[in-house]
């Protein structure tokens, strides 16, 4: 009665200590009598409602696979009440003579929507490595917190009346509430929030530490500025001319913002980027984007329709100096601060018209290659200063003002979008570069290095004809830097970070402005952090003035060292500031007096495994570098590199959707029929109708109607987001999690399906009744397990061996599917098996942990374990029982091969033979024979000589 008592009051350990041998006799006795006392979930302790009520439960309760709705509750209490995670502090008994891991996830936005099954697909990965990782003797800390500052939170308060930090508050309470229902391994006491003074004191702290170095600065320049949000938008929030949230209009115009000088750092991000654990995709993305490029900086002279000087000079970057013949048009970017001065009267009506239309478009929409290039005639020319001739000056928003000097000359016989750009406007394409085979498409450009040809000018005095690419640009470089006309020069794509936005729900900037002179004064560190003020209006002023204006009483201040009056700055840093530097503080996350301790520091950083989104790939990790970065430089961190590894999880797609079409008269028409399909109208098809016929779905009626079948991505509007909590409810934590594993390597992109998830929601209940045994009459089940003291059998062991190798590799290089199938192979061969040695149940069940950790808390528990298995030891394969016993040995009569049988390695030659001569297939050339000769190679081979005068008769 007191082990019943125990569940009755949900505590999930026993409450007294039972020696080895008392436990073992209880496991007997449990067997033999086949009816022992049983656990009383609570919700049983609370059933007193009748008969019918009792019967009905215990019908659900029969058609579970195992009864994961009691035991996933049980514990995941029990982990927070012992706090089984908890990792401690350097100097709170942590040894830090044992190795380390940092495992980290992107730490999520907590938005009102929830978690998707889409999110614990990366979440799911982390913690199975950090549980594997604290079986190993690792110390491990795998933090969780949020990012939550931001435009979402602001949008929704403005649409809702609620103040931000309400909605935060409630989105975060509803995510932490969703990863604790699925049993992460998460040290919670670590938990941080972007929006807490306490934790932005210090982001606001290194903004001051990056204004000392002078890598923060102001300056006027074009941003994405959207009036209907009344802010600042990054280039990746504006998609198509509009705002990716709401869908409101953006237009470019001049603001005083704040900048980080990351372009300081640009060759060390590039450089650095060889040190690192990352997907080479993502590594070259960041490479593209940081673009560093070898070339020359050219000065072109403008000039009027007449000839006539205008007294301007445009600089011109370029990577192919070695083309500069063929430069037959320049093109500066509509927001060139020289354009207004080289515009002609007879074009500016035009001129103008473009500008306002080009600022209506963000720079990712200006550089996408896949559009149609556009432009219009400035009215101007320039001098090539290689020849001396006139070439016209045009505008065009594929140059941006941002990118080198805001101006390109334009080759276009060798660069495709400049070609694209002549053969519309019908300019000049004149070829100065020769493909080494002298053959190439004439209707297109030819980018790549070759031989120069119609390139000599003897006015200028410059000739590079029949010279490599490569040496001609040697050339034109000293030759433009002995006569004036520019310079060598390396140039980047990175631009610095625009770093302010006009937005409430951010980061306060630690500075203010005198009110006589206007200077900047920033805050002294010991006033930090400076709070953001509350508002209960914080809508967009419609000024183009950040909402913080509004407070005026908090704008209004005294600057303390002068005593003068000054106000504050009102603009908010951007969402990424936050997550810049996130990481540190989980090292440390209490304390007040400095960033991060640097024992902790040294001996946490850096984060060894970092999974997230491949979205996520340019933009917050090289901020994040670039400010560690800086913090390496002060001393701060020490390490170069924040993420040591990086690991892209793939996007989890909505169910496939089926999709049918039918003609004006409702009839079906195939999805590949001949017919036109552009005046039929589309149906979905519900997954029941559907069959599949070789590589296509057909409706079930009727085969002859192929069908279109599609996955998703998860999105309301779509309608096809599956929510984990409805997934838990029904399935338990452990198949959600086993489920996302095993749909397919990590790193892929995997479609949803619910019969999926039925299939490893069986596996896990083969195992528990593997285990356990099967349910009584009622539903429930025995208390205990099934297990054995017996010992266990040599291929026992065997099994039990390869399935510890192969799920440890497959751990270890993430490849989790696979460590699933070879647990799911173990089980087959375990139902197989007369007994169930508990010394192999339990060293299987620390191997499932990791990926089903409720089922295998409960499991460890009933084998008589007092304590949770977090941080038992993982199982270790040993090398004798991973070697095949047995071998298959070819036969061979007479020197020719006949059949073969299986053998163990250790058989000697006798057993071999007698093995041989009573196979079926080989007795029949045996049978009656003398023996000449037998020669045995073990393991290798048998070969019999017969003898040929007793075989002939």
């Amino acid at each position: 009665m007191a082990l019943a008592l125990q569940w009755q009051l949900q505590l999930p350990l026993p409450l007294q200590s039972r020696p080895p041998a008392l436990a073992a006799a209880h496991r007997r006795q449990q067997r033999r009598l086949l009816a022992p006392v049983r656990h009383a979930p609570p919700l049983r302790a609370r059933c007193c409602a009748g008969a019918a009520d009792d019967a009905g439960k215990t019908q659900a309760a029969a058609r579970r696979a195992y009864p994961y709705d009691e035991i996933e509750p049980r514990w995941q209490r029990y982990w927070e009440e012992h706090r089984t995670f908890r990792t401690p502090d350097i100097g709170e008994g942590l040894d830090t003579s044992r190795p380390k891991c940092y495992i980290l996830d992107m730490f999520p936005y907590p938005s009102g929507a929830g978690l998707h099954v889409g999110h614990p697909l990366g979440y799911t990965a982390t913690d199975i490595l950090s549980r594997f990782k604290r079986m190993k003797g690792f110390n491990v800390l795998h933090p969780m917190g949020w990012d939550a500052f931001g435009l979402p939170a602001e949008q929704y308060a403005i649409e809702t009346g609620t103040h931000p930090k309400i909605t935060t508050e409630r989105n975060i309470a509803r995510f932490r509430t969703q990863l604790k229902s699925l049993g992460f391994s998460y040290d919670w006491d670590r938990e941080i929030s972007t929006t807490e003074p306490d934790y932005y004191k210090w982001t606001q702290w290194i903004f001051l530490q990056l204004l000392k170095r002078g890598l923060a600065y102001q300056a006027e320049v074009p941003v994405n500025w959207c009036p209907a949000l009344g802010t600042v938008l990054a280039n990746e929030e504006v998609v198509d001319g509009v705002s990716e949230r709401g869908g409101y209009p953006v237009i470019r115009k001049p603001m005083r913002q704040w900048m980080l000088k990351i372009t300081s750092y640009a060759d060390r991000l590039l450089e650095d980027l060889n040190e690192l654990d990352w997907p080479e995709s993502i590594k070259e993305m960041q490479r593209n984007w940081i673009g560093r490029s070898k070339g020359a900086e050219l000065v072109f002279s403008a000039v009027d329709k007449e000839g006539h000087d205008l007294g301007a000079t445009l600089l011109v970057y370029t990577t192919r100096p070695d083309t500069i013949f063929g430069a037959t048009y320049l093109v500066v970017a509509p927001e060139h601060v020289l354009l207004s001065s080289l515009t002609s009267e007879e074009q500016r009506a035009h001129v103008d018209e473009y500008r306002e239309l080009a600022a209506r478009k963000s720079e990712l929409e200006r550089t996408d290659l896949q559009k149609e290039k556009t432009g219009v005639f400035s009215g101007s020319y320039a001098k090539n200063p290689a020849n001396g001739e006139m070439i016209p000056i045009w505008v065009a928003d594929y140059v941006l003002g941002s990118y080198g000097t805001g101006a390109i000359m334009a080759v276009p016989a060798h660069d495709s979008r400049d070609h694209e750009f002549a053969v519309k406007y019908e300019l000049p394409i004149i070829k100065v570069v020769s493909p080494p085979n002298g053959s190439c498409d004439p209707a297109e450009a030819y980018a790549d290095d070759g031989i120069m040809i119609n390139s000599s000018s003897t006015s200028s005095g410059l000739d590079i004809n029949g010279m490599l690419s490569q040496d001609a640009a040697k050339k034109v470089i000293a030759w433009v830097e002995s006569n004036g006309f520019g310079k060598k020069k390396v140039n980047y794509k990175l631009r610095d970070w625009l770093f302010a936005r006009q937005r409430y729900w951010g980061e306060p900037f630690p500075v203010s402005y005198l009110d006589d002179t206007n200077e900047m004064v920033p805050l002294s560190e010991d006033e930090l952090p400076l709070t953001l003020p509350e508002l209960d209006d914080f809508t967009p002023t419609g000024t183009g003035e950040p909402p913080l204006t509004k407070a005026t009483n908090w704008v209004r201040t005294i600057d303390p060292l002068s005593g003068k009056p000054a106000r504050r700055e009102t603009s908010t840093m951007p969402q990424w500031a936050g997550s810049c530097w996130y990481y540190l503080r989980f090292m440390d996350p209490e304390n007040s007096s400095i960033l991060v301790d640097k024992a902790k520091e040294r001996y946490w950083g850096p984060v060894d495994i970092y999974v997230g989104g491949a979205e996520h790939s340019v933009l917050h990790l090289l901020y994040a570098r670039f400010w560690h970065k800086v913090l390496y430089d002060m001393g701060v961190v020490s390490t170069k590199e924040p993420f040591k590894c990086l690991i892209n999880q793939g996007l989890i797609l909505g169910e496939v959707e089926y999709t049918a079409y039918r003609d004006s008269k409702g009839r079906w028409v195939s999805a590949d029929s001949d017919s036109s399909l552009i005046d039929c109208y589309q149906e979905k098809v519900p997954a029941d109708k559907v069959t599949k016929v070789g590589d296509h779905y057909v409706l079930k009626d009727d085969p002859n109607i192929r069908l279109n079948a599609r996955a998703y991505k998860m999105s309301k509007s779509r309608g096809n987001v599956i929510n984990p909590d409805d997934v838990v409810s029904e399935y338990g934590a452990d198949s959600l999690r086993l489920y996302e594993m095993f749909m397919g390597p990590l790193r892929d992109s995997k479609t949803w399906s619910t019969g999926g998830i039925e299939g490893v929601h069986r596996f896990l209940g083969r195992t528990w009744r593997l285990i356990v045994g099967p349910p009584l009459p009622d539903g429930s089940y025995n208390d205990g397990t099934m297990t054995t003291e017996d010992e266990p059998t040599l291929d026992q062991l065997r099994i039990l061996h390869k399935c510890i190798a192969r799920v440890t590799e497959e751990i270890n290089e993430t490849r989790f599917n696979t460590a699933i199938s070879a647990m799911m192979e173990f089980v087959n061969a375990a139902y197989k098996w007369e007994t169930q040695p508990q010394s192999v149940t339990e060293s299987f069940v620390l191997l499932l942990s990791p990926f089903a950790p409720h089922l295998a808390e409960e499991l460890w528990f009933r084998l008589g374990h007092r304590q949770s298995l977090a941080y038992e030891q993982f199982p270790e394969a040993k090398s004798e029982y991973l070697e095949e016993s047995r071998v298959v040995l070819p036969v061979q009569i007479n020197g020719k091969t006949r059949g073969t049988i299986l053998v163990d390695k250790a058989c000697s030659e006798d057993d071999v033979f007698q093995i041989a001569a009573s196979d079926e297939k080989l007795s029949k050339y045996l049978a009656g024979k003398g023996i000449r000769k037998r020669i045995y190679v073990p393991g290798r081979i048998l070969n019999v000589i017969l003898d040929q005068q007793k075989a002939r008769t």
